[in-house]
């Protein structure tokens, strides 16, 4: 890793990395990582800090070109004064970061699948797509158009068939470690023991305005009430159907009296793909963090990055 910053100093000059810290807040917690980082000849290069419910979060963009001992003792360092703050704290390499490895579960429908395949192929996050996980063969063929691995197995209409694809599910997420799993249309409940074993790393996108129009056929609750707003949620799943934190909502009109209910739906899932593509983004790119069951957004490199530009 020491060779990867001397390789990544030589072609900009400057070795980023983003210092998160996080923890129950306290007086005096800026004040401890900034005499530690100037005491090592690690200059700042900005920094973002927030309070939410008594909790501490902060981004801080450091310098490490100066920095007068070795990355491991930077680390264990920071780690250090974590731990006498009672704090959690976290070290990212601008250039060292590993793309984390995404697994995309989906039925039949094709608009948010194929949205994130485009973001990938724009090379726009800190990801790849190891495999896309189905209960139905529907969509392997744009898997297969992106070179994406493409497993399915049914998962009705009894019980035991839909018993037996969730545990061949958990067997495949197992097996593939994922960082996130994203529920791009996927029309199943997700079990406690996988959420249990994912915590704040599956999203799902539903169509609706969360809490309003939870569970089935949301569009068409929205057309039957005669709302003139609706729209979708990007959000982490919880064991409590639909209730999980919110990253993310956007909104579109009805025209009551003219639009259809299929133009109600039409409109819903092109909105859909877009919202759940700016979640994932979020998420890849390390730029939100959940606090007290709150989606709390903040920096990290890519921010920095685009802040500075």
């Amino acid at each position: 890793m020491e060779h990867d910053m001397q390789n990544t100093g030589a072609d900009s000059g400057k070795i980023l990395a983003v210092i998160s810290v996080q923890g129950r807040d306290q007086k005096g917690v800026v004040a401890r990582f900034a005499t530690y980082m100037a005491a090592n000849g690690i200059n700042i290069e900005d920094t973002e800090q927030r309070v939410v419910r008594g909790v501490f979060v902060m981004d801080m963009l450091v310098n490490l070109r100066e920095m007068t001992f070795s990355l491991d003792q930077l680390i264990t360092g920071l780690l250090d004064v974590g731990r006498q703050l009672g704090m959690e704290v976290r070290i990212t390499l601008q250039q060292a970061r590993k793309p984390r490895r995404v697994v995309i579960l989906v039925s039949r429908e094709p608009h948010c699948l194929n949205s994130l395949l485009e973001m990938m192929r724009h090379g726009e996050v800190n990801g790849t797509i190891t495999a896309i996980l189905a209960n139905h063969p529907t969509l392997e063929p744009a898997a297969q158009a992106a070179g994406i691995p493409f497993f399915y197995q049914t998962s009705g209409p009894d019980a035991a068939r839909k018993q037996a694809h969730l545990q061949w599910l958990e067997e495949k997420l197992g097996a593939l470690t994922p960082d996130l799993i994203v529920l791009a249309r996927y029309m199943q409940i997700i079990p406690p023991s996988i959420v249990r074993a994912y915590r704040w790393k599956i999203i799902n996108i539903h169509p609706s305005l969360l809490p309003h129009f939870p569970g089935a056929n949301p569009y068409r609750q929205a057309f039957e009430s005669g709302v003139r707003v609706t729209g979708c949620t990007a959000h982490f799943v919880t064991e409590a159907l639909d209730e999980g934190p919110v990253i993310i909502q956007d909104v579109f009109h009805i025209n009551v009296g003219v639009d259809t209910a299929h133009d109600v739906r039409e409109r819903g899932l092109e909105l859909e793909a877009q919202t759940l593509v700016k979640a994932v983004k979020f998420f890849l790119n390390e730029e939100l963090v959940v606090v007290e069951d709150k989606v709390v957004f903040k920096p990290g490199i890519s921010g920095f990055a685009r802040a500075a530009n």
